[in-house]
């Protein structure tokens, strides 16, 4: 296991460090596992309670319980302990990670003679790039992945195993693409005629931004006539499925079973909870919240917190019963006038 000083990781994260600087740690783990080659932080008020027993080496903490640490071996009190944490994580894995293959490509890849892949890349086995692709420098297109034809992988980007980058698809810089990620399949688009269904050719393409990370078999559909597009900065978990012609702001963060129907438009630096449904057509400004499990029937067009989870039934009869629950709360005003009046 590596092993790290206290003293060097203060010295990256850039806070105060209190107790011992030549305490070794050789692992980031939670408070109430933790032992005292730990690492560890609090960043949550609910997990104030393991802070007095926890065996960890050293924890992250906030100003506020700079004065709670002193029975620690060692802390750091930096002013968000979270943020620390994602930080400590990264600069962790660039000096403990194992040694990246060299820049080149496999022998069972496939490589058109017409594609431009930088010398810097690395294509694993049984990779396909497609005619015109193009991949920059220092990407990285892993085992049974694919580019299809005129599709771009951006610098320093992953593709992990068996993504497929569909054709004419862009990928911006710095992007992660987890393992069975599709970019760029057909949107969903039917003409029903005579009781049966006429494909829609889907004309457009997907772009997405720089620093964009995609989870493991996350599907993002090609426009139909325009490109389905997703910012710079967006994060998506896994099983998310972005319809055909969905534009996604820069920095939204989606949970995992997320869906988006097409053509929706959804701002920047917006949340939505797992299992959320965001209907087609639909808008939702920057910073909107929407918690788990919410079904969003109509736009949002303030920003806020947004939740609603209404059982199943006859859809007449549920649209007579949401119109009804959105009067509620002055039914429930009008009620209690009447009961003051009768006293």
């Amino acid at each position: 296991m590596p092993k790290v000083r206290v003293a060097d990781l203060s010295a990256q994260l850039g806070g105060e460090l209190i107790g011992a600087a030549d305490l070794i740690v050789d692992r980031i783990g939670p408070l109430q596992s933790a032992d005292d080659t730990t690492v560890s932080f609090l960043a949550h008020p609910r997990y104030a309670a393991q802070l007095e027993s926890t065996r960890a080496g050293c924890v992250i903490v906030s100003p506020a319980h700079r004065s709670k640490v002193s029975h620690l071996r060692s802390a750091i009190v930096c002013a968000d302990p979270y943020l620390a944490y994602a930080r400590l994580t990264q600069w962790w894995a660039r000096e403990h990670a194992p040694k990246q293959p060299a820049a080149g490509r496999h022998p069972s890849a496939v490589v058109d003679d017409s594609a431009d892949v930088d010398p810097t890349a690395r294509v694993e086995a049984l990779a396909v790039i497609g005619r015109g692709a193009r991949v920059g420098p220092g990407a990285w297109v892993g085992p049974h992945a694919v580019i299809e034809d005129e599709a771009v992988l951006g610098a320093h980007s992953r593709l992990g195993p068996r993504v497929v980058l569909g054709r004419g698809c862009t990928v911006g810089e710095r992007c992660i693409l987890h393992a069975g990620v599709v970019i760029g399949a057909d949107g969903f688009g039917f003409a029903a005629h005579q009781g049966q269904w006429e494909k829609i050719e889907q004309l457009g393409a997907v772009r997405v931004g720089d620093d964009v990370e995609i989870g493991a078999n996350t599907c993002v559909d090609r426009g139909a006539l325009e490109d389905t597009v997703i910012e710079q900065g967006v994060k998506l978990d896994n099983l998310i499925q972005i319809g055909h012609n969905v534009r996604i702001g820069a920095h939204t963060a989606m949970a995992g079973c997320v869906g988006v129907a097409g053509s929706a438009r959804i701002g920047a630096h917006c949340t939505v909870g797992g299992g959320a449904i965001i209907l087609g057509h639909l808008e939702l400004v920057d910073h909107v919240h929407v918690s788990a499990a919410t079904v969003v029937t109509r736009s949002i067009v303030k920003p806020g917190q947004y939740s609603g989870v209404y059982p199943f039934e006859e859809n007449a009869s549920w649209e007579k019963n949401a119109a009804t629950l959105r009067q509620l709360h002055g039914l429930r005003d009008r009620l209690r006038a009447l009961e003051k009046a009768r006293t």
